[in-house]
């Protein structure tokens, strides 16, 4: 297991995310928990605020196949791949490497990229339909943290069963009261927000050894606004 960010090149907020009681209220929350096109593509409290394709993720592809010395025989999988960018550019990269994705909700899939659409499945995180040590490498990217305890580390072992020990995830965490209080206000899916310490000891007790980062208010740049 190492604490290692795959997603370095991945272009950081300048500006401040600002958050407070009335910024995104539990309505935000509710209406973020149908992951349907109020989350992806309406208004920004309620999630994305608009979820289109602009080839930033390209560099992250190009970045994750040096790290993890994937080629066009490589099998990737990404859970919860919503509509599919990153495993788009895994494919335009390699166009023979298998790439699959698993989502929860109709309505990333059916407004995927075309070119990976038929490489996505609907299902449940923590129960994947996919074989053992069938994947060079997995990926989890903003989706454990979104799960209960429970479902949480039943993915992180879903991750260790169906892949063959490559894999990276983040972890929405905080490392004192302030960023908790932050992270907790901005997120509208976190349901398990951790201590970066409590996430290291989950991680042991699934038997996680992979890659893994954590997102904090820090690495968001997260601003408390007053009203």
């Amino acid at each position: 297991m190492r604490e290692f960010n795959a997603l370095g090149n991945y272009p950081q907020p300048k500006k401040p995310r600002y958050v407070g009681p009335n910024i995104r209220t539990i309505k935000n929350k509710i209406i973020a928990s149908y992951r349907d096109e109020r989350y992806y593509d309406g208004d920004r409290n309620n999630g994305y605020g608009g979820f289109k394709y602009d080839g930033r993720w390209k560099k992250i592809a190009d970045s994750m196949c040096e790290e993890y010395k994937l080629t066009e025989d490589s099998a990737l999988l990404q859970i919860g791949c919503e509509k599919g960018f990153l495993l788009h550019d895994f494919h335009e990269k390699f166009s023979n490497m298998k790439v699959r994705g698993i989502e929860m909700s109709d309505y990333p899939i059916e407004n995927s990229m075309p070119s990976i659409k038929q490489y996505i499945k609907k299902g449940t995180f923590e129960k994947l339909p996919y074989e053992d040590r069938e994947f060079d490498l997995v990926l989890a990217i903003g989706v454990i943290y979104p799960l209960t305890l429970r479902d949480a580390i039943s993915c992180l072992k879903e991750i260790e069963r169906v892949g063959k020990g490559k894999s990276f995830i983040t972890l929405g965490s905080y490392r004192n009261e302030h960023e908790e209080k932050l992270f907790r206000y901005w997120s509208v899916l976190g349901s398990t927000i951790l201590h970066v310490d409590e996430w290291v000891e989950v991680l042991n007790h699934s038997g996680y050894t992979g890659d893994y980062t954590f997102y904090t208010a820090e690495t968001l740049n997260l601003v408390w606004k007053e009203d």
